[in-house]
C-alpha cells in the first residue's frame, strides 16, 4: 500500500476483474467439430481475428477462428475503450523525427483505422456506447507542450484530426485539473464500451455462421507446400492460409512472432458511481484523456458518465491488479484531488503488445500472415489490421497499407521473455522526474 493512503479503500472491496465484464463477460462457446480443411484459419478471437473473419466471410472465403481461451478473453474486453484518429499511433512517428513524406502514410492509415471502426459501428448498429467526444492529451512539462505545435499541424494535414493546442490557462475547460502544462485537443476521437464492441463483432460472426472454436489453442503450425497443417489438442486441420492475430498473447506456437512483440501489462481501475457534479468536474466535455508522461496514464468516464475509468503503466511487468490498484489510485488523486475518499469497485489488467520499432505491423512472415503490435491503440489498429489482412488474402487490396511492412524487426537479445521491463520502468520514471522538474 502507498504510505498514508486509506487502506480500507483497497481492502478487497473491489472486484479484481474488468468493469466491462459486468456487461459482457467472455464465455466459452459451445464446442464445435473442427473441419478437416478450411480456406483460412485465424488464430486469436479478438478484435483483429473477428474483423478478419467478417471480411473473409463477406468475400465468400470460408474460415475458422481458433482461440486458446474464451473469445475476447484478452485485451479486446480489458482495454480503456479509447479510439483516436491517429494521435496515439502518430506520436511515435513524430517522436522519431520522420520527414513529412515518411510520416504521412502512417498517419493517413491510422486515420482510416478510426473511420473503419466508426463505419462498422454505424453500419452494423453495434450498441457499444460509441461517443465521438474528442481526446485531450495533457503535456507533462512545458517542453512537451512546446513540441505539440508541429504535431498538431501534422495530425491535421495527414490524419484530419481537427486538432488544436490548449494552453494551460484554458485547460480547465477540457479537464477539471490544473495538473498539466497545457495540452492538445483531438476533436476527431471517441470512446466506447470495449466489451460491448467485442460482443457486437462476436454476434455478427455468429449470425453469419462463422465457426469459432474456443478453448482450442494452436500448438503447432507446419507449412506443407499447399498451405498449413494446424495442430490443436482437439485435432488437426489443414488451411490454405493462416492469420496470427494474438497480439499481447502471442505464444510458443509462433516463436518467430513471439520475439517480435513485447507484451506489456496495462492496469485499470474503475471508481464507484460519482455524483453528477463530481463526474462533471473531472471531464466537463466527456473527453478521453491521456498524457505525455513516459509512465503513461489514460482515463475517461464510463459510457453512462457515472464513473471514472483510470488506467496506466502502474507497473512494468506482470503483476496482480490488487497490487497496482493503490498506485493507480494515487495517480488519479494527483490529477483529481477532489476524488479523495472515492472507492474503487474494479481493478484489472490485460496485455498490450509493443513492437521493437513501435509501429503496428501486418504482413507475412514467410507465408504466415499476421496482424500484431497495437502499441496501445488496440481498438482501432487491431480492428483495422485484421480487416486489411483479410482483404489482402481475398485479393481486394488496391494499395499497400502503410503498416504492411516487408520487415518486422526483432533483436538478438530478445526471445519473448520480458525480464527487462522493470528496468525500463525505472528509467522511464527517472526521465519523467527530470522532465517534470526541468522540462
Amino acid at each position: 500500500m502507498l504510505a498514508g493512503m486509506n487502506a480500507s479503500i483497497f481492502h478487497r472491496e473491489f472486484k479484481p476483474r474488468p468493469y466491462w465484464w459486468d456487461h459482457h463477460e467472455p464465455t466459452a462457446l459451445p464446442e464445435i467439430g473442427l473441419p478437416k480443411q478450411v480456406r483460412v484459419a485465424i488464430v486469436g478471437a479478438g478484435y483483429a481475428g473477428l474483423n478478419a473473419a467478417l471480411e473473409l466471410n463477406r468475400e465468400g472465403l470460408d474460415c475458422i477462428v481458433l482461440d486458446a481461451n474464451e473469445p475476447g478473453f484478452g485485451g479486446s474486453t480489458r482495454n480503456g475503450g479509447m479510439v483516436s484518429g491517429g494521435v496515439n499511433v502518430g506520436k511515435r512517428y513524430m517522436a522519431r523525427a520522420l520527414t513529412d513524406a515518411e510520416a504521412a502514410p502512417y498517419l493517413t492509415d491510422a486515420a482510416d483505422a478510426f473511420t473503419h471502426v466508426e463505419n462498422l459501428i454505424t453500419r452494423e448498429n453495434i450498441n457499444c456506447g460509441w461517443t465521438k467526444a474528442g481526446y485531450f492529451v495533457g503535456a507533462w512539462c512545458k517542453s512537451h507542450y512546446d513540441g505539440m505545435a508541429s504535431k498538431v499541424e501534422r495530425l491535421n494535414r495527414y490524419a484530419g484530426s481537427d486538432a488544436v493546442l490548449i494552453p494551460r490557462e484554458q485547460q480547465m475547460s477540457e479537464i477539471g485539473s490544473d495538473y498539466y502544462r497545457g495540452g492538445m485537443l483531438i476533436r476527431r476521437a471517441g470512446h466506447l464500451h470495449p466489451a460491448l464492441f467485442f460482443k457486437g463483432l462476436l454476434d455478427l460472426c455468429q449470425a453469419r455462421g462463422i465457426p469459432i472454436a474456443s478453448k482450442t489453442p494452436v500448438t503447432k503450425l507446419t507449412e506443407d507446400g499447399n498451405g498449413w497443417k494446424v495442430e490443436t489438442p482437439r485435432g488437426t486441420l489443414h488451411a490454405g492460409d493462416v492469420i496470427i492475430a494474438t497480439n499481447g498473447y502471442t505464444g510458443d506456437a509462433t516463436p518467430e512472432l513471439k520475439r517480435r512483440v513485447v507484451p506489456v501489462g496495462s492496469y485499470i481501475i474503475a471508481t464507484e458511481e460519482l455524483s453528477p457534479d463530481l463526474a462533471a468536474s473531472i471531464s466537463p466535455k466527456n473527453r478521453s484523456i491521456a498524457d505525455t508522461r513516459r509512465v503513461l496514464t489514460y482515463y475517461r468516464k464510463s459510457p453512462d458518465g457515472k464513473r471514472l475509468v483510470f488506467g496506466g503503466r502502474a507497473k512494468f511487468g506482470h503483476t496482480d491488479p490488487v497490487e497496482t490498484a493503490p498506485i493507480l489510485y494515487q495517480f488519479m488523486l494527483d490529477r483529481f484531488p477532489q476524488l479523495k475518499g472515492v472507492k474503487i469497485t474494479h481493478a484489472w489488467t490485460g496485455n498490450v503488445a509493443f513492437t521493437l520499432d513501435e509501429i503496428p505491423h501486418m504482413g507475412r512472415f514467410g507465408n504466415m500472415h499476421y496482424a500484431l503490435g497495437c502499441n496501445g491503440s488496440g481498438v482501432a489498429m487491431m480492428s483495422y489490421l485484421g480487416h486489411q489482412t483479410a482483404r489482402k488474402i481475398a485479393g481486394k487490396v488496391n494499395r499497400t497499407c502503410a503498416f504492411d511492412q516487408p520487415e518486422f524487426p526483432d533483436h538478438p537479445m530478445y526471445n519473448g521473455s520480458t525480464w527487462f521491463l522493470p528496468w525500463i520502468g525505472r528509467y522511464f520514471r527517472t526521465r519523467d522526474w527530470i522532465d517534470r522538474r526541468f522540462g
